[in-house]
């Protein structure tokens, strides 16, 4: 039987593995191992420095392009068009792959929409941004994203997957027909060290941006006297240095960066506390044991989280989770068994003050159960299969 042929479609960002912060790249890292196990051939279109094994590797651009990824559209959208029209080449010489998976926020649909019947059906995974809400739109300045969807109900060959019910819960009524069951993101468990007796400190692990709330964990870490650790990127800036360097800097053109200004204005004068410390961004080992021995993760989110690795890899090293429930939280966590849900402020302070309630045990086995790689993989080729049917069916009525 002819192995099930997938062309992979990666951001043009980031190498896979990513060296710290990378979302999607970290999933795919999960992903592409466990397709290649289980008999599926996968070819990567990537950056140049990749490294993660398949069948087949391909790259327009050598080195990742996050550098620009906060550049103006004008300047940064012809980094993802000259990458997916790279991928269309390839592919419609190539001329047998049977899918293709993308992961090209919504320049990818665009791409594949209406394609000509020498490109293969594709699944597109919605990572994010969610479907845009009234709520969402009146409590920020971004655009409305649903016209653009609306637009996507005649195509032809393009279905779409969440990564959490969640999120696809809002997905516009003209595009329902396309939006195949969710599936969660997932890691490779083993690759994640189990710790149960945990050190004396709590952590945040995210981007700054006021949607992930590290001001209210702030808050509630001085009010309760525990000392709090936090990691992640503020802007493109990796290390606390760099951010302090800017802050120092009163011309520095982060300023008008809105990342950059919520940790200048709500994280950074609590950090003269002494309890308080950002130490960056994380990775590899380092990372880990920061995960593995904390007492809990604080995700104090503001918005519908449309997943949350953080949160899976947290839960993976025994280390319980205190979240608003919000997003596709409540799918992540069972309140009491592997961390807590709360609705305000005051329930996520009372609930953190609690985390010793939580088995570790438990942690670790909500993730082996739900969101292995593997259960990941499975349910993707599942996907694959139900696409290249559907796509044969339509074919053959055509004809």
């Amino acid at each position: 039987m002819k192995a099930l042929r997938v062309a992979m479609l990666a951001p043009p960002w980031l190498p896979i593995p990513p060296i710290g912060y990378g979302g999607i790249e970290n999933v795919l890292q999960a992903l592409i191992p466990e397709l290649l196990k289980l008999g599926v051939e996968v070819e990567l279109f990537a950056t140049g420095n990749t490294t993660i094994p398949a069948t087949k590797h391909h790259a327009l651009y050598a080195d990742g392009q996050y550098q620009h990824i906060h550049e103006p559209q004008y300047e940064s959208m012809p980094i993802t068009i000259g990458h997916l029209l790279y991928a269309l080449n390839v592919i419609r010489k190539s001329g047998d792959f049977d899918i293709i998976h993308d992961h090209n926020g919504f320049l990818g649909p665009l791409a594949l929409a209406n394609t000509q019947d020498n490109i293969p059906p594709a699944i597109h995974t919605l990572h994010g941004p969610p479907f845009t809400t009234a709520s969402r739109l009146d409590q920020t300045s971004l655009p409305d994203n649903l016209p653009m969807w609306r637009e996507l109900a005649t195509a032809n060959k393009l279905y779409l997957v969440g990564i959490s019910n969640a999120m696809t819960r809002e997905a516009p009524k003209e595009i329902k027909h396309l939006v195949l069951p969710s599936i969660h993101n997932a890691i490779d468990v083993s690759q994640f060290p189990f710790v149960a007796k945990k050190k004396d400190y709590f952590i945040t692990l995210a981007r700054f941006h006021p949607e992930k709330g590290q001001h209210i964990a702030v808050q509630i870490a001085m009010e309760l006297g525990y000392t709090l650790k936090m990691a992640g990127v503020v802007g493109d800036l990796t290390t606390h240095r760099k951010v302090m360097l800017e802050i120092a800097n009163p011309l520095s053109p982060y300023r008008s960066v809105s990342d950059f200004r919520y940790y200048s204005d709500f994280i950074f004068p609590h950090l003269l506390t002494g309890s308080i410390e950002h130490v960056g961004e994380v990775s590899g080992q380092r990372k880990m044991d920061f995960i593995s021995n904390a007492k809990a993760l604080l995700f104090p989110i503001q918005w519908e989280e449309p997943f949350g690795m953080a949160v899976i890899e947290a839960l993976a090293c025994g280390t319980p989770v205190v979240a608003m429930d919000r997003g596709a939280m409540p799918e992540i966590i069972k309140h009491g068994y592997n961390g807590f849900l709360a609705h305000n402020i005051d329930e996520f302070k009372a609930y953190t003050a609690r985390v010793h309630e939580i088995d570790p045990g438990n942690c670790r086995k909500s993730v082996e159960e739900k969101f292995s790689a593997r259960h990941m993989a499975e349910r993707y080729i599942e996907h694959y299969k139900t696409i290249i049917s559907k796509y044969k069916n339509l074919k053959s009525k055509r004809s």
